[in-house]
């Protein structure tokens, strides 16, 4: 039904904001949950967030973490999730606002996985999608603006959970270095 509802309905000028960065979040937040010792309801908790984190955007572009949180209140009782269930889904989709502020370890698990990105070998094509949204919804108009915007953010990015910060902290400050590299030395068309 979300699934569908994301296929459908997510606007075809977001090259970031697809359905598969919300499924590269869901396996983010399974990795990331098995390794930090986080089972059974904990974990099908968080894989219900990372599905509906990003499903604001179906209806619009700024702001959209209140439609997340309105489209899973207004799903998820039928699917036999408890009010307490959906107050803890709905606090793990809005936590994933910039600047990250998770108050106990799921929350810090899902902002972990929904910048997941910044530490891998994806970073150049993933980074690469998000700059050509951001350009298409006129947010930025270069791509030396966006590498300074990367730059500012990578900087005071961190990461929350002992599993991030051991595998994807050396890469993310490897992916710093490459990017403040090419802003230094101005090569842009």
């Amino acid at each position: 039904e979300l699934i569908q509802l994301l296929d459908q309905k997510l606007p075809k000028d977001l090259h970031y904001h697809t359905l598969g960065h919300t499924k590269d979040v869901v396996k983010a937040v399974e990795r990331l949950a098995l390794l930090e010792g986080v089972r059974d309801e904990g974990l099908f908790l968080l894989k219900t967030a990372a599905l509906f984190h990003d499903a604001g955007f179906t209806e619009q572009y700024e702001h959209n973490e209140p439609i997340g949180a309105r489209l899973a209140e207004e799903m998820l009782p039928k699917h036999g999730y408890s009010e307490q269930h959906i107050k803890t889904i709905t606090e793990l989709i809005y936590v994933t606002q910039i600047p990250h502020k998770p108050v106990n370890k799921l929350q810090e698990i899902m902002c972990d996985a929904d910048l997941d990105y910044l530490g891998t070998d994806s970073f150049d094509e993933i980074s690469n999608n998000l700059s050509k949204e951001l350009l298409a919804k006129g947010k930025i108009q270069t791509k030396k603006e966006w590498d300074e915007i990367q730059v500012s953010f990578l900087k005071v990015h961190r990461y929350f959970t002992t599993t991030a910060i051991q595998t994807r902290l050396k890469k993310k400050k490897e992916n710093l270095k490459k990017v403040s590299q090419r802003l230094q030395a101005n090569k842009y068309d």
